[in-house]
């Protein structure tokens, strides 16, 4: 159940889904961004033609993000913006200006940029009788763009109000829709994590793209993040796309991504297969749990826990899911543990979907990532390419969850510095359907045998 959005820390984000989700279900209010209508929010062109975003962050704080994937937040000081480097609190030097509303200008650093003319729409179309809202971002003019329909992580916010890739595309020559998922944002029903019902609401946000765009939609494709990476090849199947985009997202189940995520964590950590082995046990009693909704297994976990919880290890044990019921009583698995019956279908199996997926398909995944650990499904993906699939693998050796960079925190935790270089550069590459450049950062390329 990963969540779509870079970290401040590992350990910060962590606690961020955790407290999220929970407030989901209880039916707190989570807090939101920043109103996308401030009016300093927008994609600006510097003088040499470079692009820079700037979007809403944490309270009070922007964020500026460039296509070779420099980042850095944005705090205020009277009309002074200075930056920090990626999510790190260390000054990166730069210092930013904005003008007034109506101008649209910026200056970013020694550079003067200026605000660029994207054509924006809100709509609301409707899925399985739930009215969601959505957003069409279009470059200025008249020309066939392509147009990319981005989907949702797991994460629980807005994506109308988060989501940079629906002005960084467009300032690129791409159209972007984006759509608050059902039980977010202004959309309507109860958040959830039953793809099936998601992959439904995916298709129903692709007709009404189609429908706004008009004789402007050149040719159409999903881009699905994290979760999301499970959920756009099932819509895929189930409607007409010309491309398909997965982000950080797997080819296994929900369950082997927890079990994988054990390993690599605690491989990282310098544990043998011996330790890990015992560590799996304890996941696979939590998986248990999960996949009834938190009626079985509860005891089968107190069991494993009392016979390992004095190793030395134990401390290192966390997983995707794992983690949240290790913090528990058996009690309050019964009574607490109930907010995080979401529907995930625990043990969706992807490869058949993916098998199915007759467009052309982009897979980027992080080689570092310990929420999504990339290693099977590579090796999933490349079996897919050797079988003919029209499939196309960036495995970024640096990045982690949501394709950032990072540098380890005092706590052993990561900050993340930047997003890897060539990531962004690569989707708009795809979307575009020309040929992909040699290289894209020092991603490792695996391409269809037939294309590119």
């Amino acid at each position: 159940m990963p969540d779509a959005q870079p970290p401040a820390t590992r350990k910060i984000r962590q606690r961020w889904r955790t407290a999220t989700f929970a407030s989901i279900a209880l039916g707190l209010a989570v807090p939101a961004a920043a109103e996308e209508s401030d009016c300093k929010v927008g994609a600006y062109r510097l003088p040499d033609g470079e692009t820079v975003d700037i979007a809403t962050s944490t309270a009070g704080a922007l964020r500026w993000r460039n296509l070779d994937g420099t980042s850095g937040k944005l705090v205020q000081t009277g009309d002074i913006w200075t930056s920090n480097t990626g999510w790190t609190d260390r000054p990166d030097g730069l210092q930013v200006r904005f003008g007034d509303c109506a101008s649209g200008t910026m200056q970013f650093g020694d550079r003067a940029a200026s605000r660029i003319p994207l054509e924006t729409r809100d709509t609301s179309f409707t899925s399985h009788g739930t009215r969601l809202v959505g957003r069409l971002v279009l470059p200025a003019g008249n020309k066939p763009v392509p147009i990319v329909v981005l989907l949702h992580g797991a994460e629980p916010d807005s994506a109308r109000d988060t989501n940079a890739l629906q002005r960084m595309l467009p300032a690129a020559g791409i159209g972007a829709f984006v759509y608050d998922k059902r039980g977010t944002g202004a959309s309507g029903d109860k958040y959830t994590q039953v793809f099936s019902l998601l992959a439904d609401d995916a298709v129903a946000a692709l007709a009404e793209a189609r429908r706004m765009a008009g004789a402007r939609g050149a040719r159409f494709g999903f881009q699905g993040p994290s979760q999301g990476g499970w959920i756009a090849p099932l819509a895929a199947t189930r409607t007409q796309v010309d491309f398909l985009i997965v982000s950080f997202g797997l080819a296994v189940s929900v369950a082997d991504e927890d079990r994988e995520a054990i390993a690599f964590q605690m491989g990282l950590k310098g544990h043998g297969p011996d330790v890990i082995a015992k560590a799996q046990e304890i996941g696979a009693a939590t998986t248990r749990i999960f996949a009834s909704g938190m009626a079985d297994g509860i005891e089968e976990l107190d069991a494993v826990r009392a016979l390992y919880r004095g190793e030395p290890w134990y401390k290192d044990v966390y997983g995707n899911y794992t983690h949240i019921l290790l913090g528990m009583t058996a009690e309050e698995i019964r009574t607490k543990g109930q907010v995080y019956r979401f529907g995930t279908p625990v043990h969706y199996d992807p490869m058949p979907t993916l098998r199915a997926v007759t467009a052309p398909q982009l897979w980027a995944l992080g080689g570092q990532d310990i929420d999504a650990p990339a290693g099977e499904t590579a090796r999933r993906i490349t079996g897919l390419i050797d079988a003919g699939k029209p499939i196309t693998l960036a495995v970024f050796p640096k990045a982690e969850h949501g394709m950032t960079e990072f540098e380890p925190a005092p706590d052993g935790s990561r900050i993340s510095t930047r997003y890897t270089p060539g990531y962004f550069q690569l989707l708009i590459d795809y979307a575009k359907g020309g040929k992909l450049a040699d290289a894209y950062g020092n991603a490792e390329i695996a391409r269809p045998t037939a294309v590119n």
